[in-house]
């Protein structure tokens, strides 16, 4: 099962996870077009590899493993999918501006 980050992450977006993921699966990052604009960091669950270095240096303590999301925060495994489905629906257009803008 894949980690997903939850509700004390909005507004935070501290990227101390970001640096530790082995495998990139955070997004965005603060190199990334929409950084501003999200509300708080995603984990990819087709890409997390489960071995859990984000956990002990997120500081707001908002990293889980699916299995043991607090209820009250159970849907943000939907929303952390969401954000990669939604990611992998946009255009080659917009995958080349946002390639493009991290590049200068």
């Amino acid at each position: 099962m894949a980690y997903v980050i939850a509700e004390p992450c909005i507004g935070t977006k501290d990227t101390a996870c970001v640096d530790v993921c082995p495998v990139d699966c955070i997004h965005p990052r603060k190199d990334e077009i929409g950084f501003e604009d999200a509300g708080q960091l995603y984990i990819d669950p087709d890409e997390c590899i489960d071995c859990g270095a984000c956990v002990p240096v997120c500081p707001v303590a908002a990293i889980f493993p699916k299995e043991d999301l607090p209820e009250r925060w159970a849907h943000f495994a939907k929303v952390n999918a969401e954000y990669y489905e939604k990611k992998a629906q946009s255009g080659p257009d917009q995958k080349v501006a946002v390639s493009q803008a991290i590049l200068k």
